[in-house]
């Protein structure tokens, strides 16, 4: 391949994998290798309690680890990320299951995984850190709720046959069927709940809590023959082999139906991947590359769903392990993809005794977890307009879907940005600026204005939401001045609104036989209006570096006229 390309390519596409394995030794291996393997016996009852609560065989969970697991760790851009199947997904797949079959959440799936393919390839990655933390936080809180509610059918042991996904008609179905409880089923998960909420952190690193309670109850099921539900009696246990090649069908029909799905399977895979990259980037003071992540997110997701799989993203508890279990390369996250691999080959048939009700305890804990609810105590100290995207974005995620919930979240989110910029932005006329000791310049040009020359400063940044007062400046004097000296020294940035106001106010000026200066303008205004040809309009002459200069510029204009 021309070695021009190979650069080229290597410029947009360059996994953690390659330089990890820089100066890669035993020692290190040793360190992935016993780090992948317990993130892989973590990650098995995640997989096969998200997969069960998300509409889909236990198997599917698993294939998901396993395959996404292993291209997520082998071409991401982080050195420690974990992927797979997460909590997170949960509503949105078990949603697009009952609203569209599983055949089309393959298609979904697929159509994700290009979304952020693209997404990556347009470095798009480094504008996720960006969105806001209330909004974030308000999306998983909301999600965690909604995981907690679908829990309590398993959890309970409630009869009814399948959950709805909309949020009213999902507690009316659990209030309805609440009579139906199974005391053994409740009794099970409770205590396996119990079990893991206050299981001793000391022993989490060597016995995982969710593995202790899982192997419990399925011991405590298969010894006793408890008349529970489990993935044999629902599922009829897990195959003992590898998943088949599904080749989904596509029609152009289905794929106008499925946009918006795979977007949001897509923008949550993203905000997710990012999230817990930089969760690990903080535990091993290191940097992921987003672009890179969302890329290798997008191939997992494009060949996991052939297989049967689920979306897949990164899994901060999963990375969290890692990390703590000693991982130093993206080797540990593939040791942890063949680990459960190596589980489903050769104790798969132990899986048909696994309870529900255990499953179910542990995603109860999981969304707990999950959630920050310390928040909803703090929300008086917020800024109000941060606590009231935090609660819209909570309850729309909770009632309506993630996908309303984000969109109005982002839409807030910017109005509230525009007013707050909006109000650090100003036009002032020079005589209403106090001044302070280090302005003795514009302080001696303000007494040195002749008559007729008015000088406005500008502050802040502007932008289409402060180009009204732009627009305004001349309407805030009786007389209209033969010459105007806008002095842009305090202006960080300007858009291309702002440039069509001054661009207007220039006209109008030059229409009447006045004058318009320009101070010192910085750089990001100053090459945007060079840029547009502004300055070849104005007249380079009435460019003035500071103040004393325009004024000086000022005076020759008057004497012309």
């Amino acid at each position: 391949m021309n070695p021009a390309l190979l650069e080229k390519i290597s410029q947009y596409f360059r996994p953690r994998l390659i330089d990890a394995l820089k100066d890669y030794d035993r020692a290190r291996f040793s360190a992935d290798l016993t780090a992948g393997i317990t993130v892989g016996v973590v990650a098995l009852p995640l997989a096969i309690a998200f997969a069960i609560a998300s509409g889909a065989k236990p198997e599917a969970g698993i294939f998901t680890a396993i395959i996404a697991g292993f291209l997520i760790s082998a071409l991401g851009g982080s050195r420690v990320q974990i992927g797979g199947p997460t909590g997170a997904f949960i509503v949105i797949v078990y949603g697009i299951i009952a609203q569209y079959g599983y055949a089309n959440l393959l298609i979904c799936t697929i159509m994700a995984g290009a979304m952020l393919i693209a997404m990556g390839a347009l470095q798009l990655g480094s504008l996720l850190k960006y969105f806001p933390r209330p909004l974030i936080i308000g999306f998983t809180n909301g999600i965690a709720v909604l995981i907690a509610l679908s829990e309590f059918k398993d959890f309970l042991g409630l009869k009814i046959d399948a959950l709805p996904a909309e949020f009213f008609r999902k507690i009316a179905a659990l209030a309805h069927a609440l009579p139906s409880i199974d005391p053994l089923t409740f009794a099970l998960a409770a205590l396996s709940a119990l079990f893991i909420w206050f299981y001793p952190k000391a022993w989490a690193a060597r016995f995982p809590s969710p593995i202790v309670a899982l192997s419990l109850g399925t011991a405590a099921v298969a010894l006793f023959n408890l008349p529970i539900e489990t993935i044999g009696s629902k599922f009829g246990g897990i195959p003992q082999q590898l998943p088949d090649l599904v080749i989904p069908s596509i029609t152009l029909s289905d794929l106008r139906h499925l946009i918006m799905p795979a977007f949001t399977i897509a923008l949550l895979g993203a905000i997710e991947s990012i999230l817990s990259a930089a969760v690990a980037d903080g535990m091993i003071a290191d940097r992921h590359d987003p672009n890179q992540e969302l890329m290798a997110q997008g191939i997992a997701n494009i060949v996991t769903p052939f297989f049967g799989g689920l979306p897949a993203t990164g899994a901060i508890a999963r990375t969290a392990t890692n990390v703590r279990s000693g991982a130093t390369s993206p080797v540990s996250g593939m040791v942890h993809a063949l680990t459960l691999l190596l589980i489903v080959l050769l104790a798969a048939p132990l899986a048909q005794y696994i309870p529900l009700a255990s499953l179910a305890a542990i995603l109860l804990i999981v969304s707990i977890n999950m959630g920050e609810w310390e928040v909803f105590k703090r929300l008086k100290t917020y800024p109000r307009h941060d606590a009231l995207v935090l609660l819209v974005t909570f309850s729309f995620t909770v009632i309506f879907d993630l996908t309303v919930a984000v969109e109005v979240g982002l839409l807030m989110s910017a109005v509230f940005f525009i007013r707050n910029m909006t109000e650090l932005s100003h036009v002032k006329l020079s005589e209403e600026h106090t001044p302070m000791p280090q302005d003795s310049e514009a302080t001696l040009a303000r007494k040195n204005a002749p008559r007729g020359v008015l000088i406005y400063r500008l502050y802040g940044a502007l932008f289409f939401g402060v180009a009204d007062k732009l627009e305004s400046v001349l309407h805030q004097q009786h007389t209209e001045p033969e010459v105007l000296i806008l002095n842009m020294c305090e202006v960080i940035s300007m858009d291309a609104s702002a440039l069509h106001v001054l661009e207007e106010l220039h006209a109008k000026l030059k229409k009447r036989g006045k004058h318009l200066i320009l101070c010192g303008p910085h750089t990001q205004p100053y090459f945007l209006m060079h840029t547009a040809g502004f300055f070849d309009q104005l007249g380079r002459a009435n460019l003035a570096a500071n103040l004393s200069d325009a004024l000086l510029r000022a005076k020759d204009l008057l004497k012309k006229d």
